[in-house]
């Protein structure tokens, strides 16, 4: 079974994330607010660690992706947190809800007394511009377009669709810019397991095996009626290569002569999450902070 060593760091750091980070901060001074998109399935692994430093005092707005598929109640608890801290949170379902009014009305709320303060010094008031940052995968293209409500941003259930920092126009009261996915230079390894189980980075970064064990643990861990629902398992094997064995029969993950075929399994429980086909989970817990 993976133990889970919290020391482990992973070094995940393209070139590219390096260059985007330079290039918000270059850009930083055209900004009136920033986007931060967080995976509401994680969200403390999915929230770009080093944030603050590059945004500085930028007001910001976090909005949460992918309700429909988070434990509400756990994320819920995330939300009081962020909200503590000064935050103005949104949990939305970009995929089915086109609502996106609640996100403009809070962006108005925020900037109203700097559109106020514009008024005062006799300048017409202007276009919002917003920035949209997130690490990868977690659904700032989707964001982009339902805001727009026509497709303007690439959409991929992978990471390293968007590759360079683009201005959008949206309508007439804000523009985007949108930025690729970023990290930062070293992930725990809980960190990088969550990251990897729910796509944000890629697959090969860790071991496969090891982000479909993980995936299985967590579930047994905190959502033992899913395990038994989508595998027919009560619990796990302290051997997890039994529980591994168990699903390839059950789910017919097999090779010629009938024995298991190991990466089908791992590729099927990995495309379970993946796939949205495992809802209801948060992997985050708000007791560990």
């Amino acid at each position: 079974m993976i133990q889970m060593n919290e020391k482990l760091n992973i070094n995940f750091y393209p070139g590219h994330m390096a260059k985007t980070k330079r290039l918000i901060k270059e850009n930083l001074k055209y900004i009136d607010i920033i986007y931060e998109v967080v995976d509401s399935r994680m969200p403390k692994s999915s929230k770009i660690i080093d944030i603050d430093e590059i945004t500085k005092d930028k007001p910001r707005l976090m909005i949460m992706t992918k309700a429909d598929l988070c434990d509400k109640e756990e994320t819920s608890k995330w939300i009081n947190y962020y909200e503590n801290q000064g935050y103005t949170v949104i949990l939305i379902n970009l995929e089915n809800n086109s609502n996106i009014k609640p996100i403009l009305n809070a962006t108005d709320e925020i900037l109203k007394e700097k559109w106020k303060k514009r008024e005062k010094q006799g300048l017409l008031n202007r276009k919002a511009r917003v920035l949209v940052v997130g690490v990868p995968n977690v659904g700032k293209s989707t964001l982009i377009n339902r805001l727009a409500g026509k497709k303007v941003a690439n959409i991929g259930n992978k990471p390293g669709v968007t590759k360079n920092l683009n201005w959008i126009r949206i309508n007439d009261k804000i523009e985007l810019l949108d930025s690729p996915g970023i990290l930062w230079p070293k992930l725990d390894q809980k960190e990088a397991l969550n990251l990897a189980a729910l796509t944000a980075i890629k697959e090969e970064t860790l071991p496969l095996f090891d982000v479909a064990c993980y995936i299985l643990i967590t579930l047994e861990k905190y959502y033992p009626n899913i395990l038994k629902e989508r595998y027919n398992l009560d619990n796990l094997d302290e051997d997890i290569v039994l529980s591994i064995e168990e699903i390839g029969k059950k789910r017919g993950c097999l090779v010629k002569g009938g024995e298991i075929d190991y990466d089908k399994v791992v590729s099927l429980i990995i495309g379970d999450v993946k796939n949205g086909y495992i809802k209801g989970v948060t992997f985050d817990r708000i007791e560990n902070e």
